[in-house]
């Protein structure tokens, strides 16, 4: 069984290591807030902006630099994927003015619980508090090993998917530092 660390506790980090527990590896999670979802918590004005519904022709229309390089990932796991898992999770939704779509309690905090509660039930280890110093690889930087957190400890790996998300809302604790 695969080990893999997911460091990041956003939409992406939460999906990733749903994901990467759901094809059968042992996923410890990795958020150095002190709960994970933060960004997702203002999206929307507090409502969570999900997704837009519209085709996927017209999403990938509006990548304005290289559309083509986000072909594979709408086609693997669409906006219409993302609505249905949520539906799963027990999130129904609504869809607004521009294709908008948002949770239907408008409340950003269903669907964190619901990604959380999606990692829970195929066994993810979520670890808050727990930044990470830097990604560890073996002396010929071929094959990844693990990372170390702030602290000086280290955690074992067979992979690492960086899910940071970027410098953007610095009160959220969004750095860049990924």
């Amino acid at each position: 069984m695969k080990k893999v660390i997911v460091i990041g506790g956003g939409a992406a980090g939460l999906m990733a290591a749903y994901t990467a527990s759901g094809a059968g590896s042992r996923v410890t999670l990795l958020e150095k807030n002190e709960k994970p979802g933060k960004k997702l918590y203002i999206t929307g004005k507090g409502r969570c902006n999900l997704t837009n519904a519209c085709s996927m022709e017209e999403l990938q229309s509006h990548v304005v630099t290289n559309p083509k390089f986000l072909y594979s990932a709408f086609h693997q796991f669409s906006n219409q994927d993302m609505i249905a898992f949520l539906e799963r999770q027990g999130v129904r939704t609504k869809v607004e003015r521009g294709n908008r779509v948002f949770p239907v309690s408008d409340h950003s905090s269903d669907v964190i619980r619901a990604l959380r509660e999606a990692c829970r039930d195929n066994g993810v280890k979520m670890h808050l508090q727990s930044g990470v110093k830097r990604v560890l690889a073996d002396e010929g930087c071929r094959e990844i090993t693990g990372v170390m957190l702030h602290d000086g400890s280290v955690l074992y790996g067979d992979a690492v998917i960086i899910a940071t998300g970027g410098y953007s809302y610095q009160s959220t604790g969004s750095s860049g530092d990924g």
